[in-house]
C-alpha cells in the first residue's frame, strides 16, 4: 500500500509549517484578508491543521463543520470563485516554498478542487 498524501508531504510537521505559513500568506493578501477579520486566527490554525491531516489522508480528528455549513457565511459577505483560487494559489505558493514537489503540490489540489461547490454554496 502507497504511504498517503499527508505521509508523502512529511506529516504532523510538514502540515503544521504549511499551515502557519499559509496563513500568514492569506492575511496579506488583500484579496482575501477580509473574510478573517474578527476570526480566532488560533482557533483558525487548529481546525485548519485537522481538516487538511484528515483531507490529506492523516489521522481524523477534524471536529468543525461540514465545509458548506462552516462558509455559508462567508458567501453572504461575497465568497466567490475568485476567492477560492486566491486561497489555492496561497497554498501552492506556500507548498513551493516548504519545498514541496510540483507532483505533490499536484495532489494537493487535486484534493482541494473538489471542495470548491461546497465552499461556495453551489
Amino acid at each position: 500500500m502507497s504511504d498517503s498524501l499527508y505521509e508523502k508531504l512529511g506529516g504532523e510537521a510538514a502540515v503544521d509549517a504549511a499551515v502557519d505559513l499559509f496563513y500568514r500568506k492569506v492575511l496579506a493578501d488583500d484579496r482575501i484578508n477580509n473574510f478573517f477579520d474578527g476570526v480566532d486566527m488560533a482557533g483558525q490554525l487548529a481546525k485548519q491543521k485537522a481538516f487538511l491531516t484528515m483531507a490529506f489522508g492523516g489521522p481524523n480528528n477534524y471536529t468543525g463543520a461540514d465545509l458548506r455549513t462552516g462558509h455559508a457565511h462567508l458567501v453572504e459577505r461575497g465568497l466567490n470563485d475568485s476567492h477560492f483560487d486566491a486561497v489555492v494559489e496561497n497554498l501552492g505558493a506556500t507548498l513551493t516554498e516548504l519545498g514541496i514537489s510540483d507532483e505533490l503540490i499536484g495532489e494537493v489540489v487535486a484534493v482541494c478542487e473538489p471542495t470548491r461547490n461546497d465552499i461556495l454554496g453551489k
